[in-house]
Parts: structure tokens; C-alpha cells; sequence
């Protein structure tokens, strides 16, 4: 199949997961391609099976804000084309799938292009249940071919916000293959010399990822043991 992935390119858990999910998906054969605003932290080699296509942004006195949406749209439906592509995955309902529909609608008069989109958590908690968002996210899920979710609690969530139950969970997965526990290693000596419980937080930083919540956990777990707290992501 020729897929197409849209995701954001940063270190959150959407493009992470998207990324990884492509990457497998080119391992089995298919022909992925990735449209985004930039070439996504984990797409660390393009070849023939992984392909990247940039969204080129206009820059235009009258426009305050850049329309992405557009761009993104626009893109999609021209890549749809170009390189036949067989679907639309989509991360993150705002404005991934809205994007994903109008490509879509535009090109329907020559082709079929399927839109599936994946919820990941604060595309519906926070941004898709503020009322200004509210309407145009309900939309975009109802008018996606397919929509998943990476959990029971996101769809439940999604149930109660929307009204919106055509969900299947599919959950966040790493491989077992690339990541397994390593007991004595440099890296794990570098962060405690000592051997104490090594705490780890891996995100950005923004407050919905709740990193002050780990300082206070730590201050707990002292009041108990030694341990080191070791915060990776980027951010505020």
C-alpha cells in the first residue's frame, strides 16, 4: 500500500509513535509518506519505502497567522495524487484530520482517499473540548473513515466530550526488540553513581504533562529512600 503519515514533527508521543508506526509499516513492504511541517525527529534515514514531503508555508502580509490547515491540506491532496496513495493517517485530530478531509473532498471527483485519524490526548481533552474547538473536532471525527485511539481512557473521554463512540483502541507500543531493560550499563551509572531507584520523566514540558507532579513524587519517595529524578524532553 502507499500510505500517507501526517504528524507533528516534535518530541511528543503523536510524532514518536506515528514515526515508529511508519517506519514498521516500510519493514513489511509498504511505501510510506510522510507529510509534515518538518522532517520528523525519528525519520532518521529516507530511502525508496520512507519518503518525506515538506509543507511549504506562504508567507503573506494579510495573513496575521499562517494557515497551515490549508497548506497541509493542499499537500496532501497534491501527494494523494502524485504517488497514488492508497490512504491518509493521520495524528492528532487538530488539525491533522481537518487537513485529511479537505484533501480529500478535493480530490474525490478523481479518486477514493480514505482518512484515518488517531487520537492521542490533548487534541481531545484540552484543545478539541474548548468550546471554540468543540464543533470543527466533532466534525473531523465523524467525517474520518476510521478513528483510533491510544487508550480506553482517551476514548471514553472522546464518548463523553462528543458524543463520539466509532472508536477502537489501539494502544501506545514500544518495541521490544530496541528497548529492553539494561540493569549495568555506563548510561545508568552516569545518572547515579551511588545505585539509588532512578525516577524518569519523558516529555515535553509543557504543565498538561504534569512535570512539577514528579519533582513532588520525588520529594516523597526521599522521605523514603535515595533516588534520582532524571527529566528528558523539551519545552517550558
Amino acid at each position: 500500500m502507499n500510505i500517507g503519515i501526517t504528524v507533528y514533527p516534535t518530541y511528543g508521543g503523536s510524532g514518536i509513535v506515528g514515526s515508529e508506526l511508519g517506519k514498521e509499516l516500510a519493514a513489511r513492504g509498504h511505501t510510506v509518506h510522510f507529510i509534515a511541517s518538518a522532517l520528523p525527529t525519528r525519520l532518521t534515514e529516507l530511502n525508496e519505502r520512507v519518503q518525506f514531503h515538506e509543507v511549504e508555508m506562504m508567507s503573506y502580509p494579510l495573513f496575521e497567522h499562517q494557515p497551515y490547515t490549508l497548506a497541509l491540506a493542499t499537500k496532501m491532496a497534491t501527494i494523494a495524487e502524485s504517488e497514488n496513495l492508497d490512504l491518509l493517517h493521520v495524528h492528532y485530530a487538530i488539525p491533522h484530520s481537518i487537513s485529511a478531509i479537505l484533501a480529500r473532498e478535493s480530490i474525490k471527483a478523481h479518486r477514493r482517499l480514505p482518512v484515518i485519524t488517531t487520537l492521542h490526548g490533548t487534541d481531545i481533552t484540552l484543545v478539541g473540548a474548548d468550546r471554540s474547538y468543540l464543533p470543527i473536532t466533532k466534525y473531523g471525527l465523524e467525517q474520518s473513515d476510521g478513528v483510533t485511539a491510544i487508550s480506553n481512557y482517551l476514548k471514553q473521554a472522546t464518548i463523553e466530550h462528543f458524543g463520539f463512540d466509532r472508536i477502537e483502541v489501539i494502544p501506545n507500543f514500544v518495541c521490544p526488540d530496541d528497548y529492553k531493560p539494561k540493569i549495568d550499563c555506563e548510561l545508568r551509572e552516569s545518572l547515579s553513581p551511588d545505585g539509588a531507584p532512578v525516577l524518569v520523566h519523558v516529555s515535553n514540558f509543557r504543565p498538561v504533562k504534569r512535570p512539577v507532579d514528579c519533582v513532588e513524587i520525588l520529594a516523597r519517595v526521599l522521605k523514603k529512600t535515595k533516588a534520582r529524578l532524571v527529566m528528558v524532553g523539551d519545552g517550558e
